[in-house]
């Protein structure tokens, strides 16, 4: 698959893609022969995560660490879990925060939404 098609279908710029590639969260991508990038299954899974954790709120530098651990085998497992359970713990945390956010909007929505229905019953009662 061609970058633009990648990029299309993730909704991610070309430059990101390419960014991705060349700070190595993602590996580079095979080229054709006249240099055009090439992506196969495994580039595209890489692409389905990383875009998955940096929709999560993962830095760059936490997913580049990540990777590095990952690509230098099976002895970094523990070491893989543990940053995956951090960040884990921060995006409850960001939830959390959200889901506070959300609670004050609808509280605030609310007040606006009385206060619209008690002007119009006060209409309807003048009017009546």
């Amino acid at each position: 698959m061609r970058i633009a098609e990648v990029s299309e279908r993730y909704d991610l710029s070309v430059d990101t893609l390419r960014y991705y590639e060349r700070v190595g969260l993602i590996p580079p991508v095979n080229r054709s022969d006249s240099g055009i990038r090439d992506y196969n299954e495994l580039d595209i899974r890489w692409v389905e995560f990383i875009k998955c954790m940096r929709s999560a709120g993962l830095p760059i530098e936490v997913l580049s660490e990540y990777i590095q651990l990952v690509q230098a085998g099976d002895d970094t497992i523990e070491e893989r879990k543990e940053i995956l359970i951090e960040q884990r713990e921060h995006l409850i945390e960001r939830m959390n925060e959200m889901q506070k956010t959300l609670d004050k909007l609808n509280f605030k929505i609310d007040i606006y939404e009385n206060a619209l229905m008690q002007k119009e019953q006060a209409l309807t009662e003048l009017a009546g």
